[in-house]
């Protein structure tokens, strides 16, 4: 959002590698809601809704787009009075992943551990991703890459970090003994065979080809599926300390039409049977999600390139996450999350890197994953630390914004639409509010001055300067500089 004329989007198993809502909302106050999957085409006069799978429910909220978004959330989304742990806000998060890729090990995760702390980044929350486990439902420490995975957690713990291990609902099909298990329990998708077309006679898990090969699937409407996994990840709790879990894939496309659960269900249901798991744990993060706004789950945003086309893509992302309901959330993994981008140093942006961080900076949560040390020279480097040591300054706003949200359901960050109606501002998207009162205008590009549009009121900048709003200025931006404009009271 928004949409122009002309766009169309079919709600029903299509997540899109992120989190959505069966929600539409309008800057004069219309809301468009359904419990169940909808498909809908923009058109210059109407809203076209077709292929509704329930009752699709509209109407007007006052005449603002603020006003619109309050009611949906209190009617369909209500906040439920908890939020993530504070430390994902708090701290800046640090994923393994582009520096480890397929290769997670202990000792390599205990140097990048160290290094944050040695180049002067403070400890946070530190996320092992995939590998760290023996195979694919096998939710054990490989014995050969972590010898002694519990003394890992201490001493993680001992400097500072809580950690969070990498998960899916996929189980190898080649690790006999599990699959023979559940199978006792049918835990998985179940194979559709012309003599076989029900739950009840099919005998053989359905295969889903993911990103990672072919899997057999757990099914989370069948109660035994959920008690198993739920085992299996308060197994990593108690034996080594764990704090959380990154419960990646759930994607709605992994649910095909002809694999049989134990309850007939959407694939969006699935999604969301595999999002309450999160609810369980207050260290947990989500890339792919369905209904679930308004509750303390983190949210990411799906895999940036390390382009700047894509860097112009985190604001107006996250800024319609906002108004979906997803408020705790995360603009993916600074310069990208491409593990590519970053093998040969050469080729690769050292300010996409920096304008990235900055745009992290003053959102709800911001995460690394390559190494800015082992990336960067000096000078970019330091716009990068400059850049976390602004958002210390702002991490009490950010803290109190969260809190908030998570009594009220209101935005941490959002587009200045929300705030300003009715002052033109329906398409600024390299803009966004922190807040009410704190205006943050990032570079989205590769250059060093940008237009800044300030609504109505008496803006101070972080130059000292005092703006009038309802005017565009023209600003230098050098590379170490985040503008931000707070309201004057």
């Amino acid at each position: 959002m928004p949409y122009n004329s002309g766009y169309r989007y079919d709600f029903y198993a299509n997540n899109q590698d992120n989190q959505i809502q069966p929600l539409l909302l309008g800057n004069k106050g219309l809301w468009v809601w359904s419990e169940e999957p909808f498909a809908f085409e923009v058109q210059e006069d109407k809203i076209i809704i077709s292929k509704a799978l329930g009752e699709v429910k509209s109407g007007h909220s006052g005449s603002s787009l603020a006003e619109a978004r309050k009611y949906a959330s209190e009617h369909f989304f209500p906040a439920s009075g908890k939020m993530p742990d504070e430390l994902l806000f708090s701290k800046p998060q640090y994923n393994t992943w582009i520096e480890l890729t397929y290769h997670q090990n202990q000792a390599d995760v205990m140097k990048y551990a160290q290094a944050i702390l040695d180049n002067g980044f403070s400890p946070g929350v530190i996320m092992i991703d995939d590998t760290w486990q023996e195979d694919y439902g096998k939710w054990n420490f490989h014995p050969g890459r972590f010898p002694n995975p519990r003394q890992m957690m201490d001493q993680l713990h001992q400097m500072g970090f809580k950690v969070m291990l990498w998960v899916c609902p996929f189980v190898s099909a080649d690790q006999t003994m599990i699959v023979q298990k559940l199978m006792k329990d049918k835990a998985f998708l179940m194979q559709q065979k012309a003599d076989k077309p029900t739950w009840e006679k099919a005998t053989d898990p359905a295969m889903i080809n993911w990103w990672n090969g072919y899997s057999a699937l757990l099914d989370f409407t069948n109660p035994k599926a959920v008690n198993w996994f739920n085992e299996q990840l308060d197994g990593l709790v108690k034996d080594f300390g764990v704090d959380g879990f990154k419960l990646d894939a759930g994607d709605m496309n992994f649910y095909p039409s002809d694999a049989l659960p134990m309850i007939p269900s959407t694939p969006n249901r699935q999604c969301e049977l595999w999002a309450q798991f999160g609810l369980r744990f207050p260290l947990n993060e989500y890339r792919a999600c369905w209904k679930m706004a308004g509750q303390p789950l983190a949210q990411r945003l799906h895999d940036k390139n390390h382009s700047w086309e894509d860097v112009q893509k985190l604001i107006p992302h996250m800024t319609t996450e906002a108004l979906a309901g997803y408020t705790f959330s995360c603009p993916d993994m600074i310069g990208g999350g491409n593990w590519t981008s970053f093998l040969d140093l050469k080729t690769f942006n050292q300010d996409i890197v920096v304008r990235s961080a900055q745009i992290h900076a003053l959102m709800p949560m911001m995460q690394f994953s390559v190494a800015p040390w082992r990336i960067l020279d000096v000078m970019h480097l330091a716009a990068v630390k400059k850049a976390v040591s602004i958002r210390e300054k702002y991490t009490p706003v950010i803290l109190e914004l969260a809190h908030q949200s998570a009594e009220t359901g209101n935005p941490i960050i959002c587009s200045m639409e929300y705030y300003f109606p009715k002052q033109g501002f329906e398409k600024v998207i390299d803009q966004f509010m922190l807040g009410e009162n704190i205006l943050v205008a990032p570079m989205v590009n590769g250059e060093n001055s940008r237009q800044v549009i300030l609504p109505k009121g008496k803006w101070v900048g972080d130059d000292g300067k005092t703006y009038k709003g309802g005017k565009t200025y023209s600003i230098e931006v050098p590379l170490d500089r985040i503008p931000i404009f707070a309201l004057a009271k």
